[in-house]
């Protein structure tokens, strides 16, 4: 393994780490189970009805996901990333005394929190890795997006801490200052290496990013292979949102008790970020769309596992492990794909795209579950479904073939 990367760009791996760790759609969707019951005692807001603000965050994501990349290229990258981090802070804290009342305030402000901080989503700093990792761009990407297990292992406890001593309002604060600390590290760390042609170009930014070579995105955007990877991830997201919303239910169903399925289930977030990390390692050596499809068709063994049963709970174990390590794979695999196939010219505006149908994807995958448990009166038809799902959405991916070569790879640093 070359390591001359990692030597040259730890800094900003740690940096997007704690980016993808801080982003919005992380710590509110690991956090927010932890503020339901504040939320119920202190306004009276039923715990079904505050499910839905996790749909208004996704479609806030969404809006923010499709004009991040055309607000990168009006103002660059960097400055956007700070100016979001700064009104993420500042909307956090707005969110205290707003908060109340009717729950379409919270519905509301879950909305608007991901559009004024389209800059800190995940997508700013999978970019930001792509651009400074070649040879180990897999590897890169999965201990970057190691930063959601990094969210989900220690914000429910920290959220869950902050209310027992200060109440609700003192996660907003938290959340607030955690956004205010990230702006000093950006200022300090967040740059590019700089393109083959950026010299030429005066060192603008984004004439720099446009010198690495690639497609422009009229051009992705109408592609047979982009399109194939939407469709592929999408539906393995959707499968894998079904299995985490129902994973533990369904265990109790097969007549294990509360406490057995959350053990059982807790080996989702260890295999997620193992899964993460064996991806990337192998995207970097060996034939992209042969791992990327290896990889997502896993989950489709779990899947069989839960349909066929079992009382055993270190099957059980093996089958949620496999549906994690799925999971985990999945975000990897788009960021290096969409960098692979496409370049990084564009790469903003594509991978916003893309993200932008995978969350549309997670929005709409607890309905359709919600529809096959009712029309079924069990999980059969839904885990059928997931089984389907992970096997064909794995397998469209061979059809990609060889990556193409792009012309400006990475420089030295600026």
């Amino acid at each position: 393994m070359n390591l001359s990367e990692f030597r040259s760009g730890w800094k900003v791996l740690i940096l997007a780490l704690l980016g993808i760790a801080v982003s919005i759609n992380a710590v509110l969707l690991y956090g927010f189970g932890a503020l339901v019951i504040p939320f119920e005692e202190a306004f009276g807001w039923d715990r079904g009805s505050q499910q839905v603000a996790i749909s208004f965050l996704y479609g806030g994501a969404v809006i923010g996901l499709q004009a991040v990349g055309w607000v990168n290229i009006a103002l660059g990258v960097r400055a956007t990333t700070v100016a979001s981090l700064l009104l993420m802070g500042v909307g956090y804290l707005v969110c205290i005394p707003l908060l109340g009342g009717s729950i379409w305030s919270l519905y509301i402000l879950f909305g608007i929190l991901p559009i004024v901080g389209m800059g800190a989503l995940a997508i700013t700093w999978t970019q930001l890795i792509n651009l400074w990792f070649v040879e180990n761009r897999g590897l890169a990407l999965a201990i970057g997006l190691s930063g959601t297990g990094l969210t989900a292992a220690v914000m429910p406890s920290a959220i869950a801490a902050c209310i027992e001593s200060w109440g609700w309002p003192s996660v907003f604060v938290l959340l607030a200052v955690l956004n205010f600390v990230l702006i000093p590290l950006t200022l300090m760390l967040f740059r590019f290496p700089r393109a083959s042609l950026s010299s030429s170009e005066g060192g603008d930014e984004s004439k720099s990013i446009a010198a690495l070579g690639g497609v422009d995105f009229k051009k992705g955007v109408v592609s047979r292979r982009f399109w194939t990877c939407n469709i592929a991830i999408a539906l393995v997201v959707s499968a894998v949102m079904g299995m985490i919303t129902n994973g533990v239910p369904m265990l109790q169903n097969m007549g294990f008790s509360g406490k057995e399925a959350g053990y059982i289930f807790s080996t989702f977030g260890a295999s997620l970020v193992l899964g993460r990390l064996t991806v990337g390692f192998f995207l970097d050596r060996y034939w992209p769309p042969g791992v990327a499809a290896f990889s997502l068709m896993i989950p489709a063994v779990g899947c069989v596992i839960f349909y066929t049963g079992s009382d055993s709970i270190p099957v059980m174990m093996l089958a949620v492990g496999l549906v994690g390590a799925g999971a985990g794979a999945e975000f990897d695999v788009a960021a290096f794909l969409v960098a692979k196939f496409f370049g990084l010219k564009d790469y903003g505006r594509l991978m916003g795209f893309h993200q932008a149908l995978i969350t549309v994807a997670s929005a709409m995958a607890p309905l359709l579950f919600a529809a096959m448990y009712k029309a079924s009166a069990g999980y059969q038809a839904m885990l059928v479904y997931c089984i389907f799902a992970t096997a064909v959405g794995g397998a469209m991916l061979l059809s990609l073939g060889r990556p193409p070569e792009f012309s400006g790879g990475q420089a030295k640093a600026a």
